[in-house]
Order: C-alpha cells, then structure tokens, then sequence
C-alpha cells in the first residue's frame, strides 16, 4: 500500500493529479469546471481504503459548492467501492465526476465481468449483507452497469437540489 502525493493519510488510495484540489503545471484550476474530478485507484481487498474515499469525497464535494451531496454520495459509493473489493481480485478505480450541470456522476470500475445482483429470496430483509444496489436503486437520480472488455463500471448520478 502506497500513497501518492496529494493524498496523504490514504494509505492504498492513489490520486492523480489535482485531486488534491491545488494547481499544477498543465492541470486546470480548481475553480474551472473540467478540475472537478475526483480519481481514486483502490488496491485489491483494501477495506479500510473504503473509509478514506469517503472523506476525500466528501472533501471534494464541500470545495466543488455541493456540500448537500456528500451525505448519499459518501453511502452509495460506500456500497460500491466495498462490493468491487470483496468480489474481485483487482482493486477497483473510483471515478466522481461535477458536471457544469451540478450533476454529480460516480463510477467504480472493476476486473470483474459478472453483473452485480440483488439478493432475491424471502429472507433477503433479515440478511446482513446484499441490500448495496436496493440502497442504490432508491437514493440514487439514475445508476447502471457498463460491461467492458475488462470488468465492468458500475455507476449512479445524483442532480444537486
């Protein structure tokens, strides 16, 4: 587990640059709309990881001026980011993306090809687990899956009020 640089305290969590919102040569300003992304590459089962992507979210989302977001963003990338790690081998990348629209876009890409499921028996209200994508289903705007040649991208957008 290694940090990059802008993402200190994150350990397993990898930034590119800007995401720390300060101004590099060649990156855009924070204030400009095409810097309002937010890149997080997770290593494989790094459950604790699932913790620091909330709160650089949160972070972002506060800097971006869509701090009513975070609330449900930071739960259903929660659900997605710790269902990429426990059902792959590969870590996943996490992608959160502000519109000029104030639409707000996440993605969690993983090596995974399988589609993600819902749990469908009787006792599905009692289990501990499986309730991620009917959490997704009800709070997120719109969401979906995206197979690709290696994984898939499983996304949901949120429109701010």
């Amino acid at each position: 587990m290694t940090g990059v640089p802008g993402v200190a305290g994150a350990p397993g969590v990898a930034g590119v640059a800007g995401a720390n919102g300060t101004a590099r040569p060649g990156v855009p300003a924070p204030e400009c709309a095409l810097h309002r992304r937010l890149h997080l590459t997770l290593d494989p089962a790094d459950l604790v990881a699932v913790g620091a992507v909330r709160q650089r979210l949160r972070s972002a989302l506060s800097h971006w001026g869509v701090p009513e977001l975070s609330d449900t963003a930071e739960l259903l990338s929660s659900e997605l980011v710790t269902n990429a790690l426990l059902h792959t081998t590969k870590g996943a990348v996490f992608d959160a993306v502000l519109g000029s629209d104030d639409r707000l876009r996440i993605e969690v890409q993983d090596g995974a090809s399988r589609l993600p499921g819902r749990r469908r028996d009787p006792e599905a209200e009692y289990a501990t687990s499986g309730r991620g994508l009917m959490l997704v289903e009800a709070l997120a705007d719109s969401w979906g899956v995206q197979l690709r040649g290696d994984g898939k991208i499983t996304w949901f957008e949120l429109a701010a009020p």
